[in-house]
């Protein structure tokens, strides 16, 4: 057999990384899939692609924290309803603001488990995203463009330059300009908030520093005997990975002053 398997020809549960208790409150959540494949260790004539879905947390003291690690090789509102399900059982009591790369199935599930989470889509990936589909003599001039949206001093401005962008582009691209739309609700919900927490949540920025630290690990390995051998090597060199995440955020102190007022009595008095 040739190429990847389906998900219809294997079982492919979901691990959660660890089964540790974790009582607190989260201003923030980066959730994002870490796309990685294995190689069965006895043959050279199938790999199997996987997705891992990490969720990085930021406590109330600014630090970052792994919280779960889960394979699978699909996902839906039925699949992060489990991870989020997981997280909830062991301890964590709410999600303010969840910085997510598009994850099909997340805004449904989220809703049923944490429903006062703001969820906010990745300005990197939609961009990222953009550009699919944009002829290179066109490039420049489409980034400029869309530059113009999310760089706007408030969603207002954000909206007039979508408009903008769409009586430019529209013809020529429409799959781009849907997407804009379609996703406009997740991605102009930065716009609320200060500089300081714009900083913190409109990209994923955070959880991939540490995606780029894994595949420097998971590239120099030729093959695995199944996923839970992927995940074992992952595990540990997240566990290598953390003990450098000591120190808080940068302009912490002033970051969560905000967050504090903005949520109230959504989290517990720190001062």
């Amino acid at each position: 057999m040739s190429g990847s398997l389906e998900a219809k020809d294997r079982k492919a549960p979901s691990y959660p990384m660890s089964k540790m208790r974790v009582d607190t409150w989260l201003p923030a959540a980066c959730i994002m899939c870490l796309a990685l494949i294995w190689k069965a260790a006895s043959t050279t004539t199938w790999s199997v692609f996987v997705n891992c879905k990490n969720v990085l947390g930021i406590d109330l003291e600014g630090r970052k924290h792994l919280m779960g690690m889960y394979i699978s090789e699909s996902e839906g509102s039925k699949f992060w309803l489990n991870v989020l399900t997981d997280l909830q059982q062991r301890g964590v009591k709410d999600i303010l603001i969840a910085c997510i790369d598009n994850l099909g199935g997340f805004d449904e599930a989220i809703m049923s488990i944490y429903p006062k989470t703001e969820v906010q889509s990745c300005i990197v990936h939609q961009m990222r995203n953009t550009m699919k589909y944009v002829a290179s003599k066109d490039t420049k001039e489409v980034v400029r463009d869309a530059q113009k949206i999310y760089r706007s001093s408030n969603k207002e401005g954000g909206e007039q330059h979508l408009d903008e962008f769409e009586a430019k582009w529209g013809k020529k691209y429409p799959i781009v300009i849907r997407s804009w739309r379609t996703n406009w609700h997740k991605l102009s919900t930065f716009f609320k908030y200060s500089a300081e927490i714009r900083r913190l949540i409109y990209t994923t920025n955070t959880i991939e520093g540490y995606h780029r630290q894994i595949r420097k690990v998971t590239k120099t390995k030729g093959a695995f005997t199944n996923d839970m051998a992927l995940l074992k090597l992952v595990y540990l060199a997240s566990q290598r990975i953390m003990t450098k995440w000591t120190q808080p955020l940068q302009n912490w102190s002033l970051t969560i002053q905000q967050i504090s007022i903005i949520f109230g009595d959504r989290i517990p008095a720190l001062f």
